[in-house]
């Protein structure tokens, strides 16, 4: 069988198969099957001929190591059947002396090194030949393979791992995340590799790194995800050359649809907010597509896929950009004999009439996500789209909604607002006239999956009532891992927070004046007094029936009277009279979307964001002497 990560808690989104099979010591019949392997692995070692020493004479690839004998063999690809995109060893003691790291330091340093761990022989694993095709590289193939291999060798018995690692790209430090650490004295330059490389030490009573918690889910799983050598699936067909074409494999629908269904959807009402994907290697997504573009429904294609993949294979390797040359090529490869009309999702959105061809759902995540880096790493923005957040009132919390998805800030979502846009909403929201008329969620919904058409979103055009408060929080797709309210309901404002508080979730609003944010970290602070007390032992079945007058004291409670701008303090009395409600301005709920989106970030991943009220006055920031200029 094999191991998928709907099963463990991978980092990514991408659905892993693993196989792992072992291969007896001099097994006669297993000799086709290690030469595929040794193809495979020196295929992608290779690597455009970086190391030609990888290459023989015929044009074939080779990495032939008596060690693969007698080793466990882990082959990481989209699908059980497709393609493998990656591939790592794991030695047995049984093999010991045969191993990479025993041969590089020679062995008696090699047995010196292990007893300076207090180390023996017989209880050491070797970790070797981690190989992962480029277009799988960046979507965290090379962390599940290495944290599977961990697992394999931990729930075999190693107390200790030992290999060699490169360094030119950043492998030493890749591994130093799963707990390996380098041994000192022992980097040197290899001219089979073009690189340094180093011994690197793994201890299995001390594992530590980011990934420990994988590695512990997949070594209960190990035993139940191994297949015999004969299983394994590695054919030929499965390692041919770079660049040759191989045979269109379907590939999996992210929302399949008959033609049937794009003719409803063609007649959808105003309130359609969800885009259909097709995918042309599904027979019955090619015949909805066509049917689609014979419809007359679509007003627009749009088509960039060519430039969409210059752009993906530049982002995975920055140096191409210096060479169209390279740059073609590298798209071809990516291509893999895929036609580029079917390569990759074309996603219909009816509201629009308009059809886009897009990158397949993770590519076009790693590019969409590209700029963020330094600021937001890959394994951050994995762990991010793994969240769901849940917004209350989409006028304000619109802004935070664009924010976050732009952002990459969750990868599902819960919208509840049941207001419909009006001419007086243009001064602040992002809309058109186009909207005027319809439902606020349905509106942030739209434009969310504009910018990201994979987005899991949900909806409450009804508001959040009593009747919806247990789906909002804890139902539908799954719970939500934080809130942002935004309404104007004292009675909704509080009965969110009392059940926030009651479920351990943290909850961030923006309060649109004097760049106000307001954190209250339930998930921390169980017993904290909600909106940090200013409303004593005010619930919410005391917010029931308010005047008008009534809701707009309990809201400047809420807000602290006392630290309201002199703009909004004078507009107060005016509310109801000459003024038709409160004041707001664009760049205040500009202002808000970054904040509370800002604030969301650091909690979702852990860092410092504690519970409190903190202000980013912009005139107060920016006031004369502020200026940083003599």
């Amino acid at each position: 069988m094999s191991v998928r990560d709907r099963d463990v808690d991978v980092p990514v989104g991408v659905p892993w198969s693993v196989s792992a099979f072992r291969i007896a010591p001099g097994d006669p019949e297993a000799a086709g099957l290690v030469g595929r392997i040794r193809e495979l692995r020196a295929r992608i070692l290779f690597d455009r001929g970086r190391r030609p020493d990888f290459r023989t004479a015929d044009g074939g690839y080779a990495d032939e190591q008596e060690l693969d004998f007698g080793a466990w063999h882990f082959i990481g690809r989209r699908e059980t059947d497709s393609h493998p995109l990656g591939y790592v060893r794991l030695s047995t003691p049984e093999t010991g002396e045969l191993f990479q790291t025993r041969s590089y330091l020679g062995a008696e340093r090699y047995e010196e090194v292990l007893r300076e761990h207090g180390l023996g022989v017989a209880e050491t694993f070797e970790h070797s030949r981690l190989v992962v095709e480029h277009q799988a590289r960046k979507l965290g193939l090379g962390v599940h393979l290495n944290a599977f291999a961990i697992a394999a060798a931990r729930c075999l018995g190693a107390k200790a791992m030992i290999g060699t690692s490169g360094t030119a790209d950043g492998q030493d430090r890749f591994h130093e995340r799963f707990g390996f650490r380098p041994v000192p004295g022992t980097r040197r330059y290899v001219e089979r590799y073009t690189e340094d490389v180093m011994i690197m030490l793994y201890r299995a009573a001390a594992p530590g790194g980011e990934y420990s918690g994988l590695v512990e889910q997949l070594e209960d799983v190990f035993p139940s995800a191994t297949v015999s050598a004969r299983q394994a699936g590695l054919d030929a067909a499965l390692v041919e050359s770079q660049g040759q074409p191989r045979e269109t494999k379907p590939r999996r629908s992210a929302a399949p649809v008959t033609e049937a269904a794009v003719h409803r959807i063609a007649d959808a009402t105003d309130d359609c907010w969800q885009p259909v994907l097709h995918d042309l290697g599904r027979d019955e997504d090619r015949r909805a597509f066509e049917a689609l573009l014979d419809s007359g429904e679509v007003r627009q294609v749009m088509d960039t896929i060519e430039d969409q993949l210059r752009e993906l294979v530049t982002s995975r390797e920055p140096v191409l950009r210096t060479s169209p040359e390279a740059v073609e090529r590298a798209v071809a490869e990516q291509l893999d004999g895929i036609a580029p009309r079917e390569y990759g999702t074309w996603a219909w959105y009816p509201w629009s009439g308009r059809l886009v061809h897009l990158l397949p759902r993770e590519e076009f995540r790693l590019v969409r996500t590209d700029r963020n880096r330094g600021r937001i790493e890959r394994p951050e923005q994995r762990r991010l789209l793994r969240q769901r957040v849940g917004i209350i009132g989409l006028s304000v919390g619109s802004s935070a909604a664009l924010t976050f998805a732009m952002e990459g800030i969750g990868g599902a979502f819960k919208l509840a607002d049941f207001d419909t846009l009006s001419v007086s909403n243009l001064n602040r929201l992002r809309a058109g006239v186009h909207h005027l008329g319809l439902n606020k969620c349905v509106i942030a919904a739209r434009q969310m999956l504009e910018i990201d058409p994979w987005l899991d979103i949900e909806i409450y055009p009804g508001g959040l009532t009593d009747d919806t408060m247990d789906e909002f929080f804890t139902g539908g797709a799954g719970p939500i891992d934080l809130l942002v309210e935004e309404c104007d309901t004292p009675y909704v404002k509080v009965a969110a927070r009392e059940r926030a508080r009651a479920l351990g979730i943290p909850v961030v609003m923006d309060a649109n004046d004097r760049g106000l944010l307001d954190v209250e970290r339930f998930d921390l602070e169980p017993d904290r007094p909600l909106l940090h007390g200013l409303l004593g032992d005010t619930t919410s079945g005391d917010l029931t029936d308010l005047t008008f007058e009534e809701t707009v004291d309990v809201i400047l409670t809420m807000v602290d009277r006392e630290r309201i701008s002199p703009e909004l303090a004078a507009a107060v009395p005016q509310i109801g009279t000459t003024l038709s409600s409160w004041p707001q301005l664009a760049s205040g709920v500009a202002l808000g979307g970054a904040l509370t989106a800002e604030a969301a970030r650091r909690i979702l991943l852990g860092r410092p964001r504690p519970s409190g009220r903190f202000y980013t006055d912009l005139e107060l920031l920016t006031s004369a002497d502020r200026s940083t200029l003599a």
